[in-house]
């Protein structure tokens, strides 16, 4: 299959192109960033999803949009650039799936004003592009991580205290790898063929997690 990953050059992004290579598919990541990933089934287009001109693709089947940034211009990249992407490349008759990578704290609002808000504004676009794509016979979801063990979050990996305070948040006591987000990727856009218009929170039960006081 063709398959178009925003945010391909890092993290949760890298690790998702690599896995779809290593299935056999022909992958063409976005990234603002030059590429990290050298195969020969992999194409890099270095542009800005928010400002940047957006070439032709042609035959796009499955769409991972994971492109984001945190405290700098949160809703113009993550949400109105992500919105361009999809517009761009999902709608025509070979689409059979559309990702979306939010945040756990779409569902409960624990971070930045401007980044849980375009996280959240990402959901609900998820669903709509589901109503959209469903005379398609394709999907829209959205996974929503919690904590994740990448680069961005180095200033908690590296401080023994922060990272236990975050862990401790958690009722499993762990945080996810960026393979596993990569692995529920795959699932969803390749395997799935009737869930739609969900939106999967994967974060090792902190959401569920509380203190009961007797």
């Amino acid at each position: 299959m063709k398959i178009i990953i925003t945010g391909a050059s890092y993290g949760i992004g890298k690790e998702i192109v690599q896995l779809f290579l290593e299935q056999g598919h022909t992958v063409i990541g976005i990234d603002k960033e030059a590429a990290t990933v050298v195969h020969e089934n992999y194409v890099h287009l270095k542009l800005d999803i928010s400002q940047s001109e957006l070439p032709e693709i042609k035959d796009c089947e499955i769409l991972i949009n994971n492109a984001g940034v945190q405290n700098c211009n949160d809703i113009d990249v993550n949400l109105k650039g992500t919105i361009r992407i999809t517009e761009k490349y999902a709608f025509q008759p070979n689409i059979k799936s559309v990702l979306f990578i939010a945040s756990a704290s779409a569902q409960t609002g624990a971070e930045f004003p401007e980044y849980v808000a375009s996280k959240g504004g990402m959901v609900a676009y998820m669903k709509n592009v589901a109503i959209r794509l469903s005379k398609y016979s394709a999907t829209s979801n959205s996974l929503s991580p919690g904590g994740v063990i990448t680069g961005l979050n180095d200033h908690i990996l590296q401080s023994p205290e922060l990272y236990k305070k975050v862990l401790d948040e958690t009722l499993l006591n762990r945080w996810a790898t960026a393979k596993e987000i990569a692995e529920w990727a795959y699932f969803v856009t390749i395997v799935n063929r009737s869930m739609t218009a969900q939106d999967i929170l994967i974060d090792n039960g902190e959401a569920a997690k509380f203190n009961f006081i007797w």
